[in-house]
């Protein structure tokens, strides 16, 4: 089921199955999001939750008890019940099953919220703990935007920032410590992680917390703000051309690292929520049509 949303700026559509964006587009039917194209990445803007990236062996520890679960959880696979739709809200929830609880043992809920305000789309992520015990968690979001364009003359901007110092990779793609600084020309990183021999670039959240996709003139495009999450990566599928498309993702936590033990509280970043507990954890993106940020 497609839920559908819009203001005078922006219409904007959100499936049930993940409850993903599947398009943000203008009145005059640009669109923003990447399409989904199985030959490059299928996906759209799936929500990673109860982790972020792979685990070690595809495992994680809790109270010494080994369980296995999926790359990114399994919340972008699971179909979100509707609980409220506006003119330019609509909220999706996601509660525990005995599937979810026998790969992640705990009772939560996940309610994911999207409204419009002028041309940018807020999107809140609450997580509540219906456990009774503390419940572990990771969040992160995964969204892509659309590059129409040599995505060599494209960019990320990440304001305020001279230099940056990128997480590095094993060959299991577990995360390693940051390396030694690289400068930046006006905060600028190229659209493909591969120019710096990694499948993500990974990095602590910039200052202001807000990545800028800018076009070959230095006009923004897109832009994220995200004061809720610690970290950030960017991603685009490796491969001998241009994909058309680039993730800007804010992380809570960072997916498995060489750094960290095999119990889930030893992650970097896990948040906790003791029971009964909820927050929410919400960022911006904000759409441009040539005008200047």
């Amino acid at each position: 089921m497609i839920c559908t949303i819009q203001n005078q700026c922006l219409t904007v559509q959100v499936e049930d199955l993940g409850a993903q964006l599947a398009s943000i587009h203008t009145p005059e039917g640009e669109e923003y999001l990447w399409q989904g194209d199985p030959d490059i990445w299928a996906r759209r803007a799936p929500i990673l939750f109860p982790f972020i990236g792979r685990l070690r062996e595809g495992s994680y520890d809790l109270d010494g008890t080994a369980y296995a679960i999926s790359t990114h959880g399994f919340a972008r696979d699971m179909a979100f019940t509707v609980t409220e739709q506006g003119p330019d809200r609509v909220s999706l929830r996601l509660t525990d099953t005995p599937e979810t609880r026998a790969v992640y043992p705990f009772a939560f809920g996940l309610t994911v919220t999207y409204a419009l305000e002028g041309n940018r789309l807020v999107k809140s992520h609450r997580v509540e703990n219906r456990s009774d015990r503390d419940m572990l968690y990771e969040l992160g979001a995964h969204d892509g935007f659309r590059v129409p364009g040599p995505m060599q003359k494209w960019s990320v901007r990440l304001p305020g920032l001279e230099a940056v110092r990128l997480y590095g990779m094993d060959g299991q793609l577990m995360v390693t410590p940051p390396g030694e600084p690289i400068p930046l020309t006006e905060g600028a990183l190229p659209l493909t992680p591969a120019s710096f021999g990694l499948d993500t670039l990974i990095l602590d959240s910039p200052p202001g917390a807000r990545a800028v996709l800018t076009d070959p003139l230095g006009r923004p495009r897109v832009a994220v703000t995200f004061p809720d999450f610690p970290y950030l990566g960017l991603w685009t599928a490796d491969k001998p051309f241009d994909t058309g498309y680039v993730c800007i993702e804010p992380w809570s936590s960072l997916p498995d690292a060489t750094f960290v033990g095999r119990e889930l509280g030893d992650k970097a970043g896990v948040r906790r929520l003791a029971p009964g507990e909820s927050e929410t954890l919400s960022y911006t993106t904000e759409i441009f049509t040539n005008e200047k940020e």
